[in-house]
């Protein structure tokens, strides 16, 4: 069983406080813009107290009150992990493999992964509680850059290269144009050819499929990225929370940044 370790955190893990309107949405209550309605009309109490002033903060310690009646924000967890190999990336497994919510402590096993990775790969893995988040990574519109390390068996050729990076033809159609940058070869035991690929589609097993096509065999898979948030220096079976800056860099890259001040749970592990 891996044993997954949890990385040191950094001075941005912090719970931040969400302006008011942005806390009463947050609780499901209403959009924002109807709760800067009920703010208006002095519908609204923080801890007690009537506010019409927009721009006050609220946090986990602060009571919240519409018509008199309490509300509860609702606090959005985030963790990046590195998945390790063998690793199930499900919630639950029927042959009862390891799962990745099995390297999670109990208190965060609540976390959906956003996305997956197959057995035999390896890398970055986003899971949070956030659907909003995971539309925006996940939904096919959105053509999110997800970056790969790619070592396969032979020497790859400069052609063979540039079509991975035109598009490969596989049996459910071409794969949409890529970046492909050469790594490298290696020449230890059996020669070998390591690349950066990055995709902005998700097809089962694409990368795979995309060198078997062309003649070559994969032998590890790493995704580095998964569009502004990088796997950096994790090791395998590591993981760690996600910082407000790495999850404002996400709502901005689809200009949507409303939620500048989105916070995390705090780890009670």
């Amino acid at each position: 069983m891996v044993q997954a370790r949890r990385l040191p955190p950094k001075k941005s893990e912090t719970n931040e406080s969400l302006r008011i309107n942005q806390a009463i949405a947050k609780t499901g209550f209403c959009s924002r813009r109807n709760a800067d309605e009920l703010i208006a009309a002095g519908r609204v109490k923080l801890n007690g107290k009537v506010v019409k002033d927009f721009g006050v903060l609220v946090s986990d310690k602060d009571k919240l009150m519409v018509d008199n009646k309490p509300i509860t924000v609702k606090r959005y967890t985030y963790v990046a992990m590195y998945k390790p190999f063998g690793i199930v990336t499900t919630c639950q497994d029927d042959q009862e493999r390891e799962t990745i919510l099995d390297l999670l402590p109990e208190n965060l096993q609540h976390l959906r992964p956003v996305g997956r990775l197959d057995l035999a790969s390896e890398g970055l893995m986003i899971l949070t509680n956030d659907g909003d988040l995971t539309q925006k990574l996940t939904h096919p519109s959105m053509h999110t850059d997800k970056r790969y390390v790619v070592t396969v068996k032979g020497s790859m050729t400069p052609q063979d290269l540039k079509l991975m990076a035109s598009g490969v033809e596989l049996d459910d159609g071409i794969t949409m144009p890529a970046k492909v940058r050469l790594l490298g070869h290696g020449k230890k035991i059996q020669s070998t050819t390591s690349f950066e690929l990055v995709i902005t589609e998700g097809r089962n097993r694409q990368i795979r499929r995309m060198c078997e096509k062309l003649g070559y065999s994969v032998i590890r898979l790493v995704r580095t990225g998964i569009g502004a948030l990088q796997l950096g220096k994790m090791t395998p079976g590591t993981w760690r929370y996600l910082t407000v800056e790495e999850i404002n860099a996400v709502n901005n890259q689809y200009g949507r940044s409303t939620s500048s001040n989105r916070s995390k749970t705090k780890n009670r592990s």
